[in-house]
């Protein structure tokens, strides 16, 4: 069975509940799908990423290569980590590995454990 749950990562840390003006949270919606959420980003980037593909069809549509190099301009200030569009791509359209371990695999490209309850053993 897959997993149901949201993390978020603010002020150094994972939580539930608490969001700094920089976070990222994740939903991951049991095997096939997660959704990223990150903030500041610059316009037109809107802070949104998707791995794999919601039960319900399409997510909302995102321009990934613009939300993936916002991605790498939020690790960069948050966690001092210079992450390529070739690391984080693959995971974005990666179908042969579950949502949960490509997951747990960008956080440590961007320069995050991942939270407690989500690790490589999980997934």
């Amino acid at each position: 069975m897959g997993t149901f749950a949201t993390f978020v990562y603010s002020d150094g840390g994972w939580d539930t509940s608490a969001v700094s003006e920089r976070f990222l949270s994740i939903d991951l919606h049991d095997r096939d799908h997660a959704t990223l959420r990150f903030a500041p980003v610059e316009p037109p980037a809107r802070g949104l990423l998707h791995l794999g593909r919601p039960d319900g069809g399409d997510p909302v549509p995102v321009s990934v290569s613009v939300e993936t190099e916002a991605l790498i301009v939020w690790a960069a200030d948050v966690t001092g980590v210079q992450a390529s569009p070739d690391e984080i791509l693959p995971l974005l359209a990666s179908v042969d590995v579950v949502v949960e371990k490509r997951t747990v695999q960008l956080l440590k490209v961007i320069g995050l454990l991942p939270p407690p309850d989500l690790d490589d053993e999980d997934a």
